[in-house]
């Protein structure tokens, strides 16, 4: 079947933010100046926490290539005998800058690359050993796996990063790292839901659902407000999906609501509008697959208006192919209505 589009969400990554500050001081000053953003002229971003796992928004992306190139060259054999931990260290801050540029270009190949050095770090760290250090490497490599997967289509690389992530699980608890624990929930949600809508299947999704209600445990709206819109608003997805694959209209229902919890935190927080107008279209997107299900036209003739003023009042909030998505389920939710009367 073909799932109707919905928008998700991602968090910052810390990962990605310690890799950048522990390794610029390998850097020339004349290359470490170009870590900083570009804050003089305002542009809004309407792609925002929407790009993937590896957007970056404390460093500027241009320092990503001269961190590659110098991260690559000090970890020679010789330092990995002299200090293996800091040398799997390093190869943690290498995977984490490949990754991003993967996702920069689309290339399976950095990836790949990440995945790698994460594997590298990993013959030092151990469980029993170095807890912690293992843990934060579990969890990268299971979001390595989980971006190459969303890029292949492909499910092993998602089977990985389940089981990289369930790792990491061993060490960060609920009480003793609520924290990590949190984003790892999140994460997990993340891969089930790219997992189910592969496999075409209601138990990964409903894996995905169990896993965001995991992180919601531990998130509030004022110490993490984007992270509990984004949790809200995938949960949401995943749910919408779900209630796809079953045809089961309390599934979207709850969807609904959970779309309209996602909206509330980022207006009542202030988060930048695009991330309220897109867990709105979101709410609106399965209010129409709602309507249809159940043949309710009197919905359809209020999915049709909410679209139009979405299209109207927020165009200035949308990306072009969601503008498009926008207008393609207005029409969509016109037809169903008009249908019904023509019908009498």
């Amino acid at each position: 079947m073909k799932f109707s589009t919905s928008y998700i969400m991602y968090p910052d990554n810390r990962a990605l933010e310690r890799a950048i500050a522990n390794s610029i001081g390998i850097l020339s000053e004349e290359a470490a100046a170009t870590a900083v953003p570009d804050t003089k002229v305002a542009v809004a971003d309407n792609f925002r926490y929407t790009r993937g796992n590896y957007e970056q928004h404390r460093f500027s992306s241009k320092v990503f290539e001269s961190l590659r190139e110098a991260l690559e060259v000090s970890l020679t054999d010789q330092y990995r005998d002299q200090d293996p931990l800091a040398w799997a260290e390093k190869q943690n801050c290498l995977g984490n800058i490949l990754a991003a540029l993967g996702q920069q270009r689309r290339d399976a190949e950095l990836f790949e690359r990440a995945i790698q050095c994460f594997s590298n770090a990993l013959e030092e760290f151990r469980q029993e050993n170095s807890p912690l250090q293992w843990a934060a490497t579990q969890y990268n490599l299971g979001t390595a796996n989980q971006a190459l997967g969303r890029i292949l289509d492909a499910t092993r690389p998602l089977k990985i990063a389940v089981d990289a992530y369930t790792n990491a699980l061993l060490v960060w608890t609920r009480d003793e790292s609520p924290e990590d624990w949190m984003f790892t929930m999140h994460q997990l949600g993340d891969t089930f839901h790219a997992y189910g809508k592969l496999l075409k299947g209601n138990r990964q999704f409903q894996k995905s659902v169990v896993a965001y209600k995991n992180a919601l445990a531990v998130l509030d709206a004022d110490n993490y407000p984007l992270e509990l819109t984004a949790t809200h608003n995938n949960r949401a997805a995943a749910l919408h999906h779900l209630g796809e694959t079953e045809e089961n209209p309390e599934r979207l229902e709850e969807a609904i609501r959970s779309y309209e919890k996602a909206l509330t935190v980022s207006m009542e927080q202030q988060l930048p509008i695009h991330v309220a107008v897109l867990c709105r279209v979101n709410k609106t997107t399965a209010q129409n697959v709602l309507a249809e299900l159940t043949n309710d036209t009197g919905l359809a003739e209020d999915v049709a208006d909410e679209f139009e003023v979405i299209i109207e009042c927020f165009s200035h909030a949308l990306q072009p192919l969601c503008l498009r998505h926008c207008e393609e389920q207005m029409d969509k939710a016109r037809s169903l209505a008009l249908a019904d009367s023509a019908s009498r």
